[in-house]
C-alpha cells in the first residue's frame, strides 16, 4: 500500500460565499465529486485562517497570487496504479454534477493538480503511521510546500536533494512525521472548464508536511527557514509554502476566521 497517485486542491471561496461553499464541499461534493468515486481511498480537508494565511511566502509566489489565495486545501489518496481508471470516472460524474447544478461556481482554483506519487521521507523511519495512514492519522497540521526546478532536466536532481539532503536533515527533531512528495500531471482535455491546466508539470514537486503540532507552534523555528537551503544549495526554488489546519467535519468551525 501506498499513496500512488493524489488529487491536491487549494481553492478560495469568492468573497460572501464562505459558508456557502463550506457547506456545499462537505456535505455534497466531498463525497459525490470525490470519495464516493472508484480507486480513491482517503481523503481530508484543511483550512487556513487568516492569521496562518498571513505566514506564508514567498511573497511573490508563482503559485499563489496574493500569496495568501486559496483558504481550503483537500488532499486526496488514489490507488496506485488506477489512476487512468479513476479520471475517467471523476471527469463524467463531475460533468453529471454541473448539469444537475450541483456545482458551486463562486470560487477560484489556485492550484488544483492530480499528481503522481515520488517519494515519501519519514523522520522516525519504520515506526509510526505509514503515507497510506496520513489523511486518517489526526494529525494537527500539514504545511504545502511546492518547489520548482530551475529547468525540467534538473528535476530528478531536486528530487534526489530533498530526499537525501534536505529532508532528512530538517525532519530530525521536527513536529513533522513525514514528508510525502509528488510530481503535478496535466489535466485531461476534456476538465471543467473552472479548472486551470496544472502549470509546472516538467519541472514542479510537491511537498506534503504532516504535523503533529498546530503549524502556528512551529513556524518560527522549523517552517520559517525552509527557503534558504534550496536557494542556497539546492537545484530549485520555493514558490510556495503555505500552512493548514484540518477542517472539522459537519462543522462550520474557522469559516469565520477566513478574512
Amino acid at each position: 500500500m501506498r499513496p500512488g497517485h493524489a488529487l491536491i486542491t487549494m481553492v478560495e471561496p469568492h468573497p460572501g460565499q464562505e459558508y456557502a461553499y463550506n457547506r456545499w464541499y462537505e456535505d455534497d461534493h466531498y463525497y459525490a465529486g470525490a470519495m464516493a468515486m472508484p480507486w480513491m481511498y482517503a481523503g481530508r480537508r484543511w483550512v487556513a485562517t487568516r492569521d496562518l494565511q498571513l505566514l506564508r511566502f514567498p511573497a511573490e509566489s508563482a503559485v499563489a497570487r496574493p500569496v495568501t489565495a486559496g483558504c481550503y486545501l483537500s488532499t486526496y489518496w488514489i490507488t496506485e496504479g488506477r489512476y487512468a481508471d479513476h479520471m475517467k470516472w471523476t471527469v463524467g460524474i463531475n460533468k453529471r454534477l454541473n448539469r444537475d447544478s450541483r456545482v458551486h461556481h463562486a470560487r477560484t482554483h489556485v492550484f488544483t493538480a492530480f499528481q503522481d506519487h515520488e517519494a515519501t521521507v519519514y523522520r522516525d523511519g519504520a515506526a509510526g503511521p505509514r503515507d497510506f495512514h496520513a489523511l486518517d492519522h489526526p494529525y494537527r497540521g500539514l504545511v504545502l510546500e511546492v518547489v520548482d526546478a530551475a529547468e525540467p532536466e534538473r528535476r530528478a536532481e531536486l528530487l534526489e536533494w530533498l530526499v537525501a539532503r534536505r529532508l532528512p536533515r530538517a525532519l530530525e527533531r521536527s513536529p513533522a512525521a513525514m514528508v510525502v512528495i509528488f510530481r503535478p500531471t496535466p489535466l485531461p482535455g476534456d476538465r471543467m472548464t473552472y479548472v486551470k491546466q496544472v502549470e509546472g508539470v516538467d519541472t514542479r514537486l510537491t511537498l506534503l508536511w504532516f504535523l503533529e503540532c498546530d503549524p502556528r507552534d512551529c513556524w518560527a523555528e522549523h517552517f520559517a527557514p525552509l527557503a534558504d537551503p534550496v536557494a542556497a544549495s539546492g537545484p530549485g526554488r520555493v514558490e510556495l509554502v503555505a500552512p493548514f489546519i484540518p477542517t472539522v467535519p459537519g462543522t462550520d468551525r474557522y469559516v469565520d476566521q477566513l478574512r
